[in-house]
């Protein structure tokens, strides 16, 4: 009955506030060759009608970062729009369908791709374009590194660059990051803060809070294998899985595979139902150790490759929605 209470409390909740959005991230549309960034056409129009529906509210991602910080209120199931790099297909296709559907979008640049004038980039002209349409810019350093193989000195090099150009040729510095790759530790983060940004995001699934760290907030990341409807709307009405004392603290590994654990910061009711999985592990969900009421481990029976890995932790929660955790490693 106790836990039967808690979640209908949570529901009549849900219906009045939230202090939470999901962010959804692409990279290029209808690029068939690019499989693993690309999104289909097909599934994007989908994705566009899905918000349409009247259930969700898609706005800006400054707005929501503002919102997150100053703790004021959201709508329930918002959305917002991201797309990383600036590739030609979001000027020729994504910015026609978003303007049709008068949805809001950020674009994340790294400014070298334009300077170099790669075949697959946007020029600067076309950039300006997006933003006198109102398209938002964020900031993506420079060339695109893999920042957790830079020294301090070099990524702050990498970044500075970058806003020089932004300065130059849009007019401002963009005040928020996303991480090239998603990639980004303890060392990474500390730049990040000294530069001045207000927030910036991964790629790592999970849903943005109130109280999130914000230099590593999440966003579902959408491509052709895993940008199936089915897949959006989890990621559209996704909700929370609040923790805390995340070990390891950095997401650069040091040990491989990590000693991975986590404190629930809210009591769901129905904890015996999180499920975890490992992208270095198939076969399903892996062996999870409860300690307590709250607290999580999780001991990996083999080391991630070189790279990324990935740990997505979900539990079922009202309404049929899933709450997400999810946590990216950078493995040297």
């Amino acid at each position: 009955m106790i836990a039967v209470a808690i979640y209908l409390l949570t529901f009549a909740a849900l219906a009045q506030a939230a202090d939470w959005a999901s962010v959804i991230m692409y990279h290029r549309f209808g690029e068939d060759k690019y499989s693993s960034t690309n999104i289909m056409i097909e599934q994007f129009k989908e994705h566009l009608a899905e918000l349409k529906n009247g259930q969700y509210t898609v706005l800006p991602l400054n707005e929501i970062v503002d919102r997150l910080e100053k703790g004021d209120s959201l709508p329930d199931r918002t959305v917002a729009i991201t797309i990383d790099d600036a590739y030609r297909s979001v000027y020729e296709v994504a910015w026609p369908m978003l303007k049709e559907a008068g949805l809001p979008f950020t674009v994340f640049v790294a400014p070298e791709g334009l300077d170099k004038q790669y075949p697959d980039y946007m020029s600067w002209n076309q950039l300006r374009d997006l933003r006198d349409g109102g398209v938002h810019i964020g900031h993506h350093s420079y060339s695109h590194a893999h920042l957790p193989a830079l020294s301090a000195d070099e990524i702050l090099t990498d970044i500075n660059k970058a806003s020089e150009r932004f300065q130059a040729e849009l007019g401002f510095v963009p005040a928020i990051f996303a991480y090239p790759y998603g990639e980004y530790g303890d060392d990474v983060k500390s730049v990040i803060r000294k530069a001045g940004f207000k927030a910036a995001f991964g790629q790592q699934s999970g849903v943005a809070y109130s109280g999130f760290d914000r230099l590593e907030l999440p966003r579902f990341a959408m491509s052709e294998n895993y940008g199936g409807i089915g897949r959006f709307r989890l990621a559209a009405n996704a909700l929370p899985l609040r923790v805390k004392d995340v070990t390891p603290s950095d997401n650069v590994l040091k040990r491989n595979p990590p000693n991975f654990g986590f404190t629930i910061a809210e009591d769901y009711g129905n904890l015996n139902g999180l499920s975890c999985f490992s992208s270095n592990q198939t076969g399903g969900a892996v062996p999870i150790e409860k300690i307590g009421d709250s607290r999580i481990e999780i001991r990996l029976s083999s080391a991630f490759k070189p790279g990324r890995g990935r740990i997505n932790c979900t539990l079922l929660g009202p309404d049929r929605r899933w709450r997400w955790f999810g946590s990216l490693f950078y493995i040297p």
